[in-house]
């Protein structure tokens, strides 16, 4: 099964629809930032599917292409069996999409400043991980080593969690004892899916390229606000 991705060079939303791909075992490639940026700024008649923002999946097998995160991912859980509950997974891209918002100011909109920056580090931020910590241990029980899918094998909840937690504490390592403080079974379950061979592969060809989250200014601007936060 053959797709194309497009998305910028850099982790972030990315990751998302990587870490489904890579544990699916798809094979698809990505054009690059100049090709991203290219089909962004074309006519809609001119685009592979009409999109304002990246990423867009094309789909070689069909001829599909799909915008839009959640949507992706969606089709992709669908297409390669990993779907198991679609109104927890709906929910969780969503989650993971609203998350990925407010952690860059809406995608750079503003910068952070000290007080803004504190107010969603010891609030926002941390219901968000409360939120998910909630639903990891209601799907799964007292289940310590098993997934949200309850399958043997992680589901799209499963790798949405970690392509969203663990590539965000992974990429900004201030932000992992935060997690473990208000959410370890979540700390703990990303952990495990991010461990998978697939992934460790995946996340491995990554480590290799610049090691960046979202780039540009606004990351400048988040790490400005940890580098501050570790040196209190």
């Amino acid at each position: 099964m053959s797709y194309t991705l497009l998305y910028w060079p850099i982790p972030f939303r990315g990751h998302v629809p990587r870490f489904i791909l890579a544990q699916a075992g798809a094979e698809w490639d990505e054009p690059g930032f100049d090709a991203v940026l290219a089909a962004k700024t074309a006519r809609p008649e001119e685009q592979p599917t009409p999109f304002i923002g990246p990423p867009v999946l094309i789909d070689h097998d069909t001829g599909r292409a799909l915008s839009q995160m959640p949507a992706i991912c969606m089709y992709l859980g669908r297409k390669h069996g990993l779907s198991h509950d679609p109104d927890l997974e709906l929910r969780l891209l969503c989650d993971a999409s609203d998350i990925l918002l407010e952690i860059t100011c809406h995608h750079g909109a503003t910068m952070w400043t000290r007080d803004s920056w504190t107010a969603f580090r010891e609030d926002r931020l941390p219901r968000w991980m409360r939120g998910h910590e909630r639903l990891v241990m209601e799907t799964m029980g007292t289940a310590s080593d098993g997934f949200v899918s309850g399958a043997e094998a992680p589901g799209l909840a499963d790798l949405t969690l970690a392509a969203l937690w663990h590539t965000m504490v992974d990429r900004l390592p201030p932000l992992r004892p935060l997690l473990y403080e208000h959410a370890p079974v979540l700390t703990a379950l990303v952990d495990r899916v991010a461990a998978l061979p697939a992934l460790v592969r995946l996340r491995n060809d990554w480590a290799d390229r610049a090691d960046v989250y979202c780039a540009g200014q606004i990351e400048a601007s988040l790490l400005e606000m940890l580098n501050e936060d570790m040196g209190r």
